[in-house]
């Protein structure tokens, strides 16, 4: 049933046979992306990471952003997802507990009721390519961990005070969020709070849902300055408003396309630099896609908005960009100042088509290998 591994197999401590020894050599090393096109040169629309399928752990290390350090569980064995119980052998929740590094595959479709949060352990894969599995009930809860990569999975009807698709707190690094499908949960559907950084959301589709983005978690966690996170090639399709929401955190974002939004698109609040790059902004009745609000630091005397600077993005059916003046952004940092390169093309029809194809779930095949 599925892909397994093929040659002689290993006893190994964690006594879960769901849990297989990587093949020989046991070590997987972590190779540098090829190189995107320079910053300042424009490319073809296309979707970026198509080199990630080729094989299963091609998808390691391979995050643009702040989140490209991410390894999840490279250098795990493979736990493989025998069953859609909430808990118990074969388990998702099962996998996500073990300690160790783990690149967790599943060996069936279907959805998975969460009955309390599911929380992931540092050093974890996720990997929902070649099945189609949906988490409902309750979400993701990625709370002091490092290096989790969650790839092809859908979130929907997460319900229950607090409830979020993936909620990112407290202190966690090096998060990937790849090509996941969120909506219609309770609360957020991914919310980056309580000093967690260098997280990376990319290809995801977000529908039916009111506070789609939280970063950064209240005006008093001036500790949330630390936070950077970037979001790319991201569908945000008719979410009433978060995408994001930011307080005190750096943000980029580029080549996503944010449509039909009930209050704003973006909202910038005390602190925040938001870098929106040759984005596709498309209102509907709302026509204001920049939102500021102004909240008080504990450590500062006087109350303050974010930042946002605009380039290349496409403001299309009279969507007005309500950007604040120049004074407003001095100092704003620059992605180039924390990444050399990443995967822009200009804010076109034809990538707003491509978004809207290419986001969320995909039916593509398990890649082979170990």
């Amino acid at each position: 049933m599925g892909n397994h591994n093929s040659g002689q197999r290993h006893h190994h401590h964690h006594n879960n046979n769901n849990v297989e020894p990587p093949s020989q050599p046991p070590a997987y090393y972590h190779h540098p992306p090829p190189q995107p096109p320079p910053t300042n040169q424009m490319a073809l629309p296309s979707v970026p990471y198509s080199h990630v399928d080729y094989s299963l752990r091609a998808l390691a290390g391979q995050a643009e952003g702040f989140g490209r350090f991410a390894l999840g569980g490279l250098h795990g064995p493979l736990y493989h997802v025998t069953t859609l119980s909430d808990d118990g052998p074969g388990s998702l929740r099962a996998g996500c507990r073990v300690k160790e590094p783990l690149w967790i595959v599943f060996e069936v479709s279907g959805t998975i009721e969460l009955v309390s949060y599911l929380n992931v352990s540092s050093y974890k894969t996720i990997d929902g390519r070649g099945q189609r599995i949906k988490l409902t009930g309750k979400g993701l809860r990625l709370k002091e961990c490092e290096h989790v990569i969650i790839c092809n999975l859908e979130f929907e009807g997460g319900r229950g005070h607090d409830v979020d698709g993936i909620q990112i707190k407290p202190n966690s690094k090096h998060i990937w969020i790849d090509r996941c499908s969120l909506k219609d949960y309770d609360d957020g559907l991914i919310d980056i709070t309580r000093q967690s950084t260098n997280i990376t959301i990319s290809r995801c589709h977000f529908s039916n849902h009111d506070k789609t983005m939280l970063i950064g978690a209240d005006a008093s966690h001036h500790g949330d300055r630390c936070i950077c996170v970037t979001i790319h090639h991201c569908f945000f399709d008719g979410t009433r408003q978060r995408h994001p929401r930011v307080r005190y955190a750096k943000v980029h974002l580029y080549n996503n396309y944010t449509r039909n939004w009930g209050i704003y698109a973006i909202c910038a609040s005390v602190e925040s630099q938001i870098f929106s790059q040759c984005n596709i902004y498309e209102a509907g009745q709302k026509k204001v896609a920049f939102k500021y609000l102004t909240e008080k630091a504990p450590d500062k005397e006087e109350a303050s908005t974010g930042c946002i600077i605009s380039q290349g993005d496409l403001f299309m059916s009279g969507t007005q960009p309500g950007l604040l003046g120049p004074t407003a952004t001095s100092g704003l940092f620059h992605p180039s100042q924390h990444y050399q390169t990443w995967t822009v093309v200009p804010a076109t029809k034809e990538l707003k088509n491509l978004l809207q194809r290419y986001t969320g779930w995909q039916a593509v095949p398990r890649p082979p290998g170990p």
